[in-house]
This record gives structure tokens, C-alpha cells and sequence, in this order.
């Protein structure tokens, strides 16, 4: 990628052009075999002015990355470091993918269209660079059911069959092979600027800054660069507090949360061997290679404070000990007050505003689930609008549990909370007797038809699905938080 300036990027040109020197490299992509356009996110091509495209055009740019009009001339394969389950690897960057657009949505913000399975780059080492259909089919399934209940999370944006035949270790050989487009508010990861650190680029580290400042958090701005890098990294902390608050009472375990896997706006990204609990299990563990549970779902709070304590490390290359120190400290405040916030929502609820007692309704609620075994996704849905649906709560495939006498504190806490817009409950869905779910059972039921004969109809119906979930919780009117119109 050639030297660029402020003064070199043309006025309208994609924002990132600012600082490609300094976090990426030229790519391109494969040339597939086939693309056969099994997936495309057209309520979201609708927010960035792409619904028009036909499929073709779609095909062009998003299977054999065309370059989308007045947009990057070529893609960039993002560098950066991470620890990985502890072990900090300088030999990381995008090896299956690029960053290839970036479009304004209907109210202005910055979004990145980036891959996954395009094919090699330079940060490949050994590896194919491509991506599985099922793979494909995972994160599209992943991404709606964490939208739907309304995470903060990356969009699966398209998904094109390439035609290639793959071989992997955690999945029946050979198997189909896609490649991904996903969008999101930005690909800068935590080890985007571990890299600066390592390097000790400060120019580089500075130009890093600048960009996330004057593309996500202008308020952090400061002519003094200490105080200007402790105000970025303690809006980064409260973004990614909330975000993990958030998964916790989805019941959401991502898997692999290396610092190359989070970005700096706190979007749930690059998922992989992710789960979503069928009960509630803090050991839960997703990733079949996490064998000491450095991740399992009760450890995630935890680790998303080591990840942006790494952050803060890489940024005392320009900041102070003392004020970064205090930019991680609102992280437990965030947390605690996304999960609490997002565990009302998805009852139905409105919290009473008293932390304390907010707490005290999360620790019977959880601590029964666990206790008792009952479904996770079955609990939230059969106590949404809190005692306006008990009689509900008496139809469900799990109302014995809700007669046994360990659930009478449970209710009388659920019972004193004022619903929130209890004119949702008179949606269809809540007239089902049991909710949309995503737990691996499922996602494995629905993919062997069409690994088997190409058949997409459960595919398709689980999609309908979550669509329905979506509509009837209605949790997602901000979508996209950061970025200013």
C-alpha cells in the first residue's frame, strides 16, 4: 500500500485511505470458480444504499470484489498482533481476509465491508485462506439471533458459494467453501495497536488514534495527546463493558476472545466456535481447543478486562501510566449496568433504577436457572412482560419448574417490575408455546440437508425465525451505536 497523507485522500474518498499505510497492506482476492449468492442481508443493503444492486452487480462486488464505485481501488489485509489464550504472536493480520469498502448508513455512520475467505495475503502463513459454507452459514445464524435480541454485533452482509472443495480438521473432508462479507463500524482490532506498540511506531500509533477519535469517539479529542489517548482507551473500556454485559444475559459465548478479537467499538466480531447456553452453565466452554475453559462463558467478564489491560499496555507508547490506569475503570460500572439493562429488555422490564435491587432480581433469576436447569432462551421468553405473562408461564413445556417452591422468590421479584410497551406481547410470537432458539442441536439439524442435497429450507425457515424473534422483541431501534450522523 503506497504512503498516503491527509492531503492525499481525495474528498470523499473511504476515511480509512488516512491512515492505510500505517495498518495495512494490498490485497486481492482469489479468483473462485463458481459464485452461486446464497445469502444476501438486504434490510441492511437498504441502510447503506446498496439494495438496488441486482444479483449480478451483487455477485460482482461482494463474490469477485469488483471495486464498489468511488470506494478503496484495491482491498487492504489489516495488520496487527493479539495474545492468543494468553500468549502474546507478533505473526498475526487478515490471512482469509480483507477490508474492501466503506459506506455511510442512512444516518451518516462510517461502516466496513470486510471479508472472511477471499483468499491468501501476505499474513497467511500455511493457511488456504478461504472460509466453509458452513462456516458461512454459522455466523449468518449467529449474528441475526445476537441482532434479534439486540447485541451490539457485526452484520453478516452476504455469503457466496465459491465452489471450491476444503480440507479442515473439525469438520467432515472435503467440504464446500464461501466467502463472507460481514459490516461492521470498524475492523481496528486491540491488536492493531499492539502492533504499534511492539514496533514502537509511535507515528503510526498516533495516526491510529487520530482516525478513531475523529471517525467513532470525538469526544475523546484533546489537544494534549496523553489526556487524547486516556479518553480514547476509557471510551473503548465502556463500549466493550457493555458489549460483554450484553452476552451474558443473551446467554452468548464467543469462544475465542484473543485481543485480535475485539475492536475498538465494542462490536461483537470475529466469532467463531461461538454457543449460545442451552442452560445456564458459567463452564460452559465453546471452543472444542479451549481445554482449560480460558473462555468459558462465566470467565467472560474477566477476560474483556485482561483484553483492554493489553490495550492500555500497547498505549503507554504515547500515554500515561496513571491516566490509563483510570480509563479501564468504569469497565465494571459498564458491565454491570449493560447486564443489567439487557437482562430487563429481554424480560420485558423496566429496571427500578436502584442498582441493588436490579442486582437482587439478576441473582435469583440466574441463580434459579442454574439451579434448576431450565432453558435459558424458554425462561426469558415465557416471563417477557414479567407477571402480564404468567398465564403464559402456566401453558410452557417447563411450567412445573415455575410450581416448584424454589421459584416463588424468582416470581415475586419478576411480578413487581412494570412492563415495558406490553402491546408487544400481542405479537405472534408470543402466542407460540416455545421461542426461537439457536443452540448447536439446531444449527447442526439445519446444515446436514444442505451438506446432504443442497436443500436451504431449514435454513431458510430458522432465518424466518429469528426474524420473527426480532420484530417481536423489538430490541434493536439503535442498531449500530456508534458513529455520529
Amino acid at each position: 500500500m503506497e504512503n498516503t497523507s491527509d492531503s492525499d485522500v481525495p474528498k470523499g474518498a473511504p476515511p480509512i485511505l488516512r491512515i492505510a499505510q500505517w495498518i495495512g497492506d494490498a490485497a486481492a482476492a482469489a479468483d473462485f470458480p463458481r459464485h452461486v449468492l446464497r445469502w444476501r442481508n438486504q434490510r441492511w443493503a437498504e441502510e447503506t444504499g446498496l439494495d438496488q444492486l441486482a444479483d449480478e452487480a451483487w455477485i460482482a462486488h461482494f463474490g469477485a470484489f469488483a471495486p464498489v464505485p468511488g470506494n478503496l481501488a484495491e482491498p487492504l489485509a489489516l495488520r496487527y498482533h493479539g495474545h492468543q489464550f494468553g500468549v502474546y504472536n507478533p505473526e498475526l493480520g487478515d490471512g482469509r481476509g480483507f477490508l474492501f469498502a466503506q459506506v455511510r448508513d442512512r444516518q451518516g455512520r462510517l461502516l466496513d465491508l470486510g471479508t472472511k475467505g477471499s483468499g491468501q495475503t501476505r499474513y497467511s502463513r500455511q493457511g488456504d485462506g478461504r472460509l466453509t459454507l458452513k462456516g458461512g452459514v454459522r455466523e449468518i445464524l449467529a449474528a441475526n439471533w445476537l441482532e434479534a435480541l439486540g447485541v451490539y454485533t457485526s452484520k453478516a452482509f452476504s455469503l457466496i458459494e465459491t465452489g471450491e472443495q476444503l480440507h479442515r480438521n473439525d469438520e467432515p473432508s472435503p467440504t464446500r467453501s464461501s466467502v463472507l462479507v460481514r459490516l461492521s463500524h470498524s475492523h481496528i482490532r486491540f491488536g492493531s495497536f499492539q502492533r504499534c506498540a511492539w514496533l514502537e511506531d509511535r507515528e503510526a500509533m498516533a495516526a491510529l488514534i487520530d482516525y478513531c477519535i475523529a471517525e467513532f469517539y470525538p469526544e475523546a479529542d484533546d489537544p494534549e495527546m496523553g489526556r487524547k489517548v486516556a479518553a480514547l482507551l476509557e471510551c473503548i473500556t465502556r463500549e466493550t463493558g457493555r458489549m460483554i454485559g450484553q452476552w451474558m444475559a443473551a446467554g452468548f459465548v464467543h469462544g475465542v476472545m484473543n485481543t485480535d478479537n475485539f475492536n475498538i467499538t465494542g462490536e461483537t466480531f470475529d466469532f467463531g466456535p461461538w454457543r449460545f447456553l442451552p442452560v445456564s452453565d458459567p463452564n460452559f466452554t465453546a471452543a472444542y481447543f479451549d481445554g482449560q475453559g480460558l473462555y468459558r462463558f462465566g470467565r467472560q467478564p474477566v477476560q474483556g478486562g485482561w483484553a483492554l489491560q493489553q490495550l492500555a499496555s500497547a498505549l503507554l507508547l504515547l500515554g500515561d501510566a496513571d491516566e490509563l490506569a483510570k480509563a479501564l475503570a468504569p469497565y465494571e460500572t459498564a458491565y454491570r449496568e449493560s447486564f443489567i439493562a439487557q437482562t430487563h429488555a429481554l424480560l420485558g422490564l423496566a429496571p427500578l433504577g436502584n442498582t441493588e435491587k436490579d442486582i437482587e432480581l439478576l441473582q435469583a433469576f440466574y441463580g434459579w436457572m442454574t439451579e434448576s436447569g431450565a432453558a435459558w432462551n424458554q425462561t426469558f421468553f415465557d416471563w417477557f412482560g414479567g407477571g402480564l405473562s404468567a398465564a403464559r408461564a402456566e401453558a410452557s413445556p417447563q411450567a412445573a419448574l415455575y410450581r416448584a417452591a424454589g421459584f416463588a422468590p424468582v416470581r415475586a421479584l419478576l411480578e413487581a417490575r412494570t412492563p415495558v410497551r406490553p402491546e408487544r406481547l400481542g405479537h405472534a410470537y408470543f402466542k407460540r408455546p416455545s421461542p426461537a432458539s439457536l443452540v448447536i442441536e439446531e444449527v447442526e439439524a439445519l446444515w446436514a440437508p444442505i451438506a446432504d442435497g443442497d436443500d436451504w429450507s431449514l435454513f431458510d425457515a430458522k432465518i424466518a425465525d429469528i426474524d420473527a424473534a426480532r420484530l417481536a422483541l423489538d430490541l434493536t431501534a439503535s442498531e449500530f451505536r456508534r458513529g455520529t450522523p
